[in-house]
């Protein structure tokens, strides 16, 4: 059995900021590559003090552990070529700039192919590097909203609803890109030749809206929000409030499920109605909110402990911080400066993904890499004198 990390020895450059670039990296630093942040020499990245009084910001602290940084003026010739030379001893690059500004700067694939290439270059957008809206601001939500996902998200008879999870950040922005960057590597060991990778968001939010496409295929109608079979529109798949004012989450779609969830309730009038429609369903999901809205969540959990039907708690973030099993998976963790972070979330054999070394300082190792790249004192202190680079003074 191998006991070395999957990605041991690559190196990925990462220019991006905020969420989803950096969460792209995080999970490749959790498969094994050695990520460098390569920020600018003003701002840096705004995630440290994003959303937060203290700085570095927790959510900075939880996708950039583990990675170096080096700070270059990339608008500087000094600050470019030192950018060349670091990009020659990588294997990947990321960059999340709206399209054409690495063109403009001249760090752009073809230009860094050009010199390496076996480079594997993933450009990350909400739109793609292409088409109409190619150069459009944009965030999660509004990606959401041209791929048809906001549509179906929130109740019946509701605006559309906002998820506190960045669907299309994550998934479109991290996910898919990091899945790329993986298939390009492998490829580029074999072949020797790099690739450009054009990770949109917008369209990762598209092409995994599937039931709803799939509906509009079949059917030639698009799903009523909060009416479809996985959005409240049959009793056994939906939310009930609880009487404290939680809720539970009843998943209860296959009809074994259904019929012991109906069972244990004492309810078998109940079996042949889980996905029941119009006047039945309505009536069915208010037998069901009545029931559960009769006693507090606790006593539900109680009630279903042990019984195999898909019943589970709508738990607060805080809670699923404590969970039992997300504690056992070791979800739960600490970096080295004691920073609450969470675990990988995937276990791989013969390594472990956890990353413990807390997220970098803007610059913090630009010292160290100008070294390892062969600059000597003297021109470390001329791109320092110049702003090329920054580095922080204790380093």
């Amino acid at each position: 059995m191998t006991s070395s990390a999957p990605l041991d020895g690559v190196r990925v450059l990462d220019l991006s900021r905020l969420l989803p670039g950096p969460m792209c990296t995080l999970h490749l630093a959790q498969l094994g590559a050695e990520v460098i942040k390569v920020e600018d020499t003003g701002a840096g990245d705004y995630a440290r003090s994003l959303g937060s009084t203290r700085t570095p910001s927790a959510f900075y602290t939880i996708v950039n552990r583990g990675k170096r940084s080096i700070a270059l003026d990339l608008k500087q010739s000094p600050g470019r070529e030192a950018f060349m030379a670091l990009a020659a001893t990588a294997d990947a690059v990321v960059e999340s700039f709206r399209p054409g500004v690495v063109r403009s700067l001249g760090i752009d694939y073809d230009s860094v192919c050009a010199r390496h290439p076996r480079i594997v270059y993933a450009s990350i957008s909400g739109y793609g590097q292409d088409g109409p809206r190619a150069q459009a601001a944009g965030h999660d939500i509004n990606y959401l909203g041209y791929a048809g996902v906001l549509d179906q998200i929130g109740g019946r008879d509701a605006p559309p609803a906002l998820s506190n999870v960045q669907i299309a950040d994550l998934l479109g922005g991290a996910a898919m890109p990091a899945l790329a960057i993986v298939a390009a590597l492998f490829d580029a060991r074999r072949s020797g030749s790099g690739r450009h990778i054009d990770a949109a968001m917008a369209d990762a939010s598209l092409a995994h809206n599937v039931f709803p496409l799939a509906s509009l295929i079949d059917t030639g109608t698009v799903p009523e929000r909060g009416n479809a079979m996985l959005t409240g529109g049959v009793p056994c798949y939906g939310v009930y409030a609880t009487r404290d004012g939680r809720y539970l989450a009843v998943g209860a779609l296959e009809d074994k499920f259904w019929r012991a969830l109906c069972e244990h309730l004492a309810r078998p009038d109940l079996v042949p109605f889980g996905h029941a429609r119009g006047e039945d369903g309505a009536r069915t999901r208010a037998a069901l909110a009545t029931i559960f809205g009769a006693a507090p969540l606790a006593h539900w959990m109680d009630h279903f402990a042990g019984v195999d039907c898909c019943v589970t708690p709508v738990l607060g973030i805080d809670e699923a911080w404590r969970d039992p099993q997300f504690v056992a998976r070791g979800m739960v963790r600490r970096d080295a400066e004691g920073a609450a972070v969470c675990g990988a979330p995937f276990r791989i054999s013969g390594h472990d993904p956890d990353i413990t070394a807390p997220a970098p300082r803007q610059g913090e190792h630009t010292r160290a890499i100008l070294r390892e790249l062969g600059y000597d004192e003297p021109a470390i202190a001329q791109l320092l004198a110049d702003r090329a680079v920054i580095a922080p003074q204790d380093d």
